[in-house]
């Protein structure tokens, strides 16, 4: 053994170590008669190993973290933990050829578990929560519901592990509590010295409550604050927006910053009784009139020949995109910002479904029908929405007024859920599922039994005409998430292998199995996921 007296720098003994004795002898002191020079040098290494370790001096005991705020729900029954477990640990492979094969998707079901959990209002198992973490991540689109579920445990933990931080990111103020909504000195204090994002969560948080406190403590900064916090700050007046902002609203079209302009003109033009929705009904009211001198009667339509100072203070961009027009720019812009109520008495007092149908002269129609399109989104108005798409059987599937299927998926969203369901299952019945995979994605889920067995049917049709499968593979992904359990049921016999066509996509059976397959065993695992989440008493 070396001498007691030998203690060699660490530093000496890691570069042996990596160069090794043949190559860099060890010091005399280190050597040791009778044994190999490695030997000796691992000997040297473990005395200086526990010398070290000896030598450290105790530091300071760490302040424990405190402990998570108490959640109050229970958590999920036992059942339901296992189902969770198993899938937060699925990894799902593809088949060969990129084919899926008949093994559901478990990670697809997270979302639909989680958010039947939180509807229900169970809490989370806390060994899961780093599992979920992870899972949340690394998809953005899985957050705000398994944020929703961790609860307050999630931020404690996001605190402690740096790959977590997203939960802190994506809460709003990052976790921090916020004062009582009527506790007026903390409110103040934490609004004119708390950090940006506590600031927005505060405004938030109180405009949700309070909507005229809210805007008072905005107003009592306003002109001190940067135009991007001006701009996000006027965003959280869409929550309880009245009549009573309009001041407010009217004062911000003359600020300093086109995008906060912009914003309060949108706000302005969603309140059908402001002056500002007053001047944008006149002045759309003025481009488009009703010709009664031909045989039958046709709008007219006269765009704007300029963007005057009044037009850009309301919120008119002056400069189009490239390939537009500046007249069909602007008009486009007026008769989306005007309210829906000006077109009836000045139109004749037709309804909207009778002025959708009038013609419209010199080319002006899909420009007019477009602005109307979004005028209906904004203002959620339903019978103009009704107008615009017209009837699900029409021979045009982009509808009367749409420009495309995207606007008929944003007009479809302002009708009852279930007017939409029989409303695309009536379009699929004409169209076809190639058309209609925009319009699915916005139909409550799970789909009504009308529009599930529509879908269902033109699958099955596509199947016994031996159609090229994987074309169908998105709306196939859509039915295992949104199609009612029920209908597993009815699925059973389209499992088995058909007998392909002559002009059939090669292996086509075989693919439409698995995807049926597949199907019916996603449809009982979300029918088993519910029966685990009982509604709570």
């Amino acid at each position: 053994m070396p001498t007691p007296h030998a203690r060699p720098a660490w530093d000496d003994l890691v570069t042996a170590a990596l160069l090794g004795t043949d190559r860099r002898a060890l010091p005399s002191a280190l050597q040791i008669p009778g044994k190999e020079a490695p030997a000796a040098l691992l000997e040297a290494a473990a005395l200086q190993t526990v010398r070290r370790r000896a030598g450290l001096r105790p530091a300071p005991a760490a302040t424990p973290p405190e402990p998570a705020a108490d959640d109050p729900r229970p958590p999920v029954p036992p059942a339901a933990r296992h189902r969770l477990a198993t899938l937060l640990t699925d990894q799902p492979g593809t088949g060969s050829g990129g084919r899926r094969g008949a093994a559901p998707d478990l990670m697809e079901l997270l979302p639909q578990w989680l958010a039947l959990a939180n509807a229900r209002g169970y809490g989370p198992p806390p060994e899961l929560l780093p599992a979920l973490l992870n899972a949340a991540r690394g998809r953005t689109d899985l957050r705000p519901q398994a944020l929703t579920f961790a609860g307050p445990r999630a931020l404690w933990l996001a605190r402690l592990n740096p790959d977590w931080k997203f939960a802190l990111r994506a809460t709003p103020g990052g976790g921090v509590p916020l004062p009582a909504t009527d506790d007026t000195a903390q409110v103040q204090q934490l609004w004119e010295e708390g950090l940006f994002a506590e600031r927005v969560a505060l405004l938030t948080t109180l405009r949700a409550h309070t909507p005229t406190a809210a805007r008072d403590l905005l107003l009592s900064t306003w002109s001190t604050e940067r135009a991007e916090d001006r701009l996000m700050f006027l965003d959280s007046l869409r929550t309880g927006l009245s009549g009573e902002d309009e001041p407010f609203l009217e004062q911000a079209l003359t600020d300093r910053s086109r995008n906060v302009r912009a914003t309060a003109a949108e706000l302005l033009s969603a309140l059908p009784d402001s002056a500002l929705a007053g001047r944008m009904s006149a002045r759309a009211a003025s481009c488009v009139a009703v010709d009664h001198t031909s045989s039958t009667p046709t709008l007219t339509v006269e765009a704007p020949h300029e963007c005057d100072a009044d037009m850009e203070r309301d919120g008119v961009t002056p400069k189009p995109p490239a390939g537009r027009g500046e007249r069909s720019w602007w008009l486009g812009q007026l008769v989306e910002a005007a309210p829906l109520a000006t077109w009836q008495p000045r139109l004749g007092n037709r309804t909207p479904t009778e002025i959708v149908a009038l013609p419209v002269a010199d080319d002006w129609r899909g420009e007019l029908h477009a602005a109307w399109c979004r005028a209906a989104v904004r203002q959620r108005d339903a019978a103009w929405s009704r107008a615009l798409l017209g009837t699900p059987a029409s021979p045009d599937a982009a509808g009367p007024g749409a420009v495309s299927l995207a606007e008929r998926a944003k007009l479809l969203a302002t009708l009852p859920a279930a007017e939409r369901a029989e409303w695309v299952a009536g379009f699929i019945a004409t169209h076809g599922l190639s058309e209609a995979f925009q319009l699915l994605g916005v139909c409550a889920v799970p789909w009504a039994e009308p529009l599930g067995r529509a879908v269902v049917d033109s699958l099955n049709i596509a199947r016994d005409a031996g159609s090229y499968p994987w074309s169908f593979s998105g709306v196939m992904g859509l039915a295992e998430r949104c199609l009612d359990p029920a209908e597993a049921v009815r699925l059973d016999a389209l499992t088995a292998i058909p007998d392909e066509p002559e002009n059939a996509s090669p292996g086509a059976g075989g693919y439409w199995s698995e995807a049926f397959q597949r199907l019916v065993t996603t449809l009982r695992l979300r029918a088993a996921i519910r029966a685990e989440l009982p509604p709570r008493p």
